[in-house]
């Protein structure tokens, strides 16, 4: 019920941020102030890694910053409402508001280092190559009644798609509930375990699910002793490191620049996860 409504609200909200619109709002700004706002807007947009080549190839075509660019698809699937309204159900708004707190600042700090290196060259050439659009904002004529149709429209679609993976995520979460020893858990997702959180990041970029379906999987980890650094930090890279998304980019960029983002958005979970172990 949590999900649905949250769903239903979000659709409205989407309705006043269509690809166009996002990439108008983004184009011609620079580092810095653009990259939180980059970032504020793929909290607010529904786009996820299936979406990642189109919206990479019109950002650059508007003039969007590279940067600025990564901020907005690191946040946009990390950062969503059915990450947050599951979070909020299961765990509090405590942990809820951390975790958007978290995914924010890597979006923003990943993009502003991605930007500040200027790799613009190793996008694929035939990227680098198209010619530039204007990125008009504009109005979209939308009457209220259409923007509530649009919020039932998000929930048929969004609801009707993740019910599976959080029914997949819940059982996954009963038969560690259920047969895995809370000490073998401990052992190695534990904070005694310095390699615990690498660990935690290097099993979730191979995996393929979404917020929906990873949740439950956290909840039951950290009923059974894992610490909750090294439960954010593999949470994080499932999300936001997939290896199905890197293959997705490989269309738009190189490897070099890939292996960049990578790296530095792997670096950020890492310092959540080892901030948060030492300090809760």
């Amino acid at each position: 019920m949590l999900l649905t409504g949250i769903v239903f609200i979000m659709g409205m909200v989407n309705s006043y941020f269509t690809p166009e619109r996002t990439r108008a709002l983004l184009a011609g700004r620079m580092q810095g102030s653009a990259n939180v706002m980059a970032a504020g807007l793929g909290v607010l947009t529904p786009f996820c890694s299936c979406s990642a080549v189109p919206l990479f190839i019109g950002f650059v075509q508007a003039g969007v910053p590279l940067g600025v660019t990564f901020s907005f698809l690191i946040s946009a699937p990390m950062v969503n409402e059915v990450a947050l309204a599951l979070l909020l159900g299961m765990f509090g708004w405590k942990i809820a508001l951390l975790y958007l707190s978290l995914g924010l600042t890597i979006a923003v700090v990943a993009g502003w280092v991605i930007g500040s290196l200027k790799m613009e060259a190793y996008l694929e050439d035939w990227v680098r190559n198209m010619p530039k659009v204007q990125a008009l904002a504009g109005e979209d004529g939308m009457y209220l009644a259409q923007r509530i149709q649009g919020g039932f429209d998000a929930v048929r679609e969004i609801v009707g798609k993740v019910w599976p993976y959080i029914l997949a995520g819940i059982t996954v979460g009963a038969g560690i509930h259920g047969y895995v020893p809370q000490d073998f858990m401990a052992s190695f997702m534990g904070k005694e375990v310095w390699w615990s959180v690498p660990l935690a990041v290097l099993i979730g970029i191979p995996m393929y699910t979404n917020a929906a379906g990873v949740i439950p999987v956290v909840q039951a980890l950290l009923a059974k002793g894992a610490a909750l650094g090294t439960v954010l930090a593999f949470m994080m890279s499932v999300i936001a490191l997939s290896l199905p998304e890197m293959i997705i980019l490989r269309k738009v960029l190189k490897v070099r620049l890939i292996v960049t983002f990578v790296s530095v958005v792997a670096t950020g979970i890492l310092m959540v996860g080892y901030i948060f172990n030492t300090v809760l």
